[in-house]
């Protein structure tokens, strides 16, 4: 992606957000940022409710697969222990090394998705969420990740911000 593709789309996304009045607006808003600046065939957003330790589907691409809806368990493993107490982001690039931590990782796989990258979204000292990208095996390189620390992170606040208030 050359540097007039990512201005244009951080030039998109302004106007998208600004415009959001719901958490499908500003969360579909991410998805296509991330989606012209690292790619993402699935792109999913997770909300986080440490006090009921419950995991909440906000946004979704493919509501038939991940459906928006209903709740599930904080699981406390590797992948917590990245993701919520680091802070950092998790990538596997696999199938591999995402079946060590997934347990829908066929599902992932029939969809053609064998890597991912989990980017945790904290607000006020909180993690409140993860925005969740997937694409086909070893896509999400180190340049694409630090491309996402870089361009995504502080959007993905921003959505979340906006969905919280809608």
């Amino acid at each position: 992606m050359t540097s007039s593709d990512t201005v244009s789309a951080r030039l998109q996304f302004d106007a998208a957000i600004a415009a959001a009045t719901t958490a499908e607006a500003a969360f579909g808003a991410l998805q296509e940022l991330a989606r012209q600046i690292v790619g993402a065939k699935l792109f999913t957003v997770m909300e986080v409710d440490m006090e009921a330790e419950v995991a909440r589907r906000s946004y979704t691409s493919d509501p038939e697969s991940y459906p928006a809806s209903g709740t599930k368990p904080i699981r406390y493993d590797r992948w917590f222990d990245i993701v919520h107490k680091e802070r950092q982001l998790f990538v596997a690039n696999t199938i591999e090394d995402i079946s060590t931590v997934f347990p829908d990782y066929e599902l992932i796989d029939s969809l053609g998705c064998q890597s991912v990258v989990n980017l945790p979204v904290v607000l006020a000292g909180e993690l409140v969420g993860t925005v969740n990208m997937l694409d086909v095996e070893h896509h999400y390189a180190p340049e694409r990740v630090e491309a996402i620390k870089r361009e995504i992170s502080i959007p993905a606040k921003l959505a979340l911000l906006i969905a919280q208030r809608a």
